[in-house]
């Protein structure tokens, strides 16, 4: 790995983890990353699946005040999230390695789609539903969860939207709480990758370290930040990086 070729790995983690913790959509700038330094579809998207799990833990860390009275919530959701993103995982590995590099661009301009949409989509399912029992909320969190395994650009956008589906809660603690579940979706993919995936350890370590720092950053961003300029940046971006990939 060249001198260049960290710098931007490093950065790219850093501002992933920042922008998962405020918006989600972090993998749309860590992901192409990889691409940049000559990874495989398939090798970064493992790598990034793992390099992203330290940055979910720093802002787990960072919302901690925001989690407070959320313990149960966190609870009754992981096992459905665990489930889910061992299936997704699973089905990417099991998948030809062609249907996935086939599937990229779009998976990357859909990802740009929902995050750009988001502020849409959480009106409209802002009314609350039956709380953490519901099996609405469970279906619903397995589905985003098995996303998750498989690619997880945008995951914290769709999640946030199901959260807000079914609990009713102020938005931050939402967030906190996404950011949770996304760290436990992140491992157990991470776990399925370690196992059974090519994953470039040298990439994903230097962009865990820089993710772990972005994700805390991204938490006090998030708390003072309007978070509209910063969406629409990763959207922009993810839209390029996708156009790019779909006639190259």
């Amino acid at each position: 790995m060249s001198f260049a070729e960290a710098l931007l790995l490093g950065g790219a983690g850093l501002l992933a983890g920042a922008v998962n913790a405020v918006a989600g959509g972090g993998s749309l700038i860590s992901f192409p990353a990889l691409l940049a330094v000559g990874q495989p579809p398939l090798t970064a998207n493992v790598t990034n699946a793992v390099a992203m799990v330290p940055g979910y833990l720093g802002g787990s860390i960072g919302y901690r005040r925001e989690l407070a009275g959320q313990g149960r919530r966190a609870l009754a959701l992981t096992g459905t999230c665990a489930a889910g993103a061992a299936a997704g995982a699973f089905l990417l590995l099991a998948s030809p390695e062609a249907l996935f590099e086939a599937m990229v661009p779009f998976l990357v301009l859909a990802s740009s789609a929902l995050l750009a949409a988001e502020p849409l989509l959480a009106r409209a399912v802002r009314a609350p539903g039956a709380g953490v029992r519901s099996l609405r909320l469970h279906a619903t969190t397995f589905a985003a969860s098995v996303y998750g395994g498989y690619f997880g650009a945008g995951l914290g956008i769709l999640l946030l939207a199901v959260l807000e589906l079914s609990i009713a809660d102020a938005v931050q603690r939402l967030n906190a709480l996404k950011v949770v579940l996304s760290l436990a979706i992140g491992l157990v993919a991470a776990v399925c990758f370690t196992i059974l995936a090519p994953v470039q350890w040298g990439a994903a370590a230097l962009m865990a370290a820089t993710g772990l720092l972005g994700g805390q950053v991204g938490v006090g961003l998030a708390r003072r930040l309007e978070d509209r300029l910063l969406r629409w940046l990763v959207v922009a971006f993810g839209l390029v990086v996708g156009v790019a990939l779909l006639v190259a």
